[in-house]
């Protein structure tokens, strides 16, 4: 049986709609608070250089929220590790920071790192950002080799890009993804075997047009998945139910 994976919500469509207008609603902090008492566990935030959709102010208000009322809640924070970005999650003392391959221009993230090309930088981050006492997770693809080369890489974790699984309608191209993100998710649980420096194996998330009907193949490819981080997809459901209703069903999928 698998364990209960943790539900951090990500909140950038709510900014996205606040933002089509010059008005303050719906208020970002009022959603947050909505989430994290139906029982989510997090809160996820991408901030782009446009801020057009999370905000570098919300940023900061998120992160004060979640240390005055939701002490025991994380703060997630993803996104491309431009100086601007590090010092904003440096700033705030987020939980875990995600660090995922967008370019500016980018609508939505859609590939995980070229952890060969990439894979000294992200170390120097990594190193950076683990001082300050925060968990770094790498955006990776379901390569087969992806968790060794991030876990040489520094991270702590790693978050499965599932849009090519998630967005896959036929049943042979579905089940041929998952497989790919099964034995991925094998060779993670090997990485750090015998560490000289005593580092754990790499944890595992996933995110990425996620829904209440492919969480639970997901999760039983993967069942010790430790963490989603759902956005769209959630948000969706909460026009229909609200907020509340809509994380606990969530919930309930992800063995809560």
């Amino acid at each position: 049986m698998s364990n209960p994976t943790l539900l951090s919500v990500n909140v950038n469509a709510v900014a996205y709609l606040r933002n089509r207008r010059e008005v303050p609603w719906p208020n970002l902090l009022d959603i947050a608070r909505a989430i994290l008492d139906a029982g989510a566990h997090g809160i996820t935030v991408h901030p782009r250089p446009d801020q057009r959709h999370i905000r570098f102010t919300d940023v900061t208000d998120l992160a004060e929220l979640i240390d005055r009322e939701y002490p025991e809640a994380e703060f997630n924070i993803e996104g491309y590790p431009t100086d601007h970005f590090i010092d904003l999650v440096l700033s705030v003392k987020a939980d875990q920071v995600t660090l995922v391959p967008d370019t500016p221009e980018q609508s939505t993230s859609d590939h995980g790192w070229d952890l060969e090309a990439d894979g000294d930088m992200l170390r120097s981050m990594s190193a950076r950002f683990r001082d300050a006492g925060l968990r770094v997770s790498y955006f990776v693809d379901s390569d087969a080799d992806a968790p060794a080369k991030a876990w040489d890489a520094g991270a702590d974790r790693i978050e499965f890009y599932t849009g090519p699984f998630a967005n896959d309608a036929g049943i042979h191209g579905c089940k041929t993804e998952l497989a790919r993100l099964a034995a991925a998710a094998d060779n993670a649980r090997q990485t750090g075997h015998n560490s000289p420096e005593g580092r754990a194996p790499l944890m595992m998330n996933a995110g990425h047009d996620l829904t209440l009907d492919n969480l639970p193949a997901l999760r039983e490819a993967i069942p010790d998945l430790a963490e989603v981080s759902i956005g769209h997809g959630l948000t969706a459901d909460a026009l229909m139910l609200g907020f509340p209703q809509a994380v606990k069903r969530y919930l309930k999928v992800l063995g809560h």
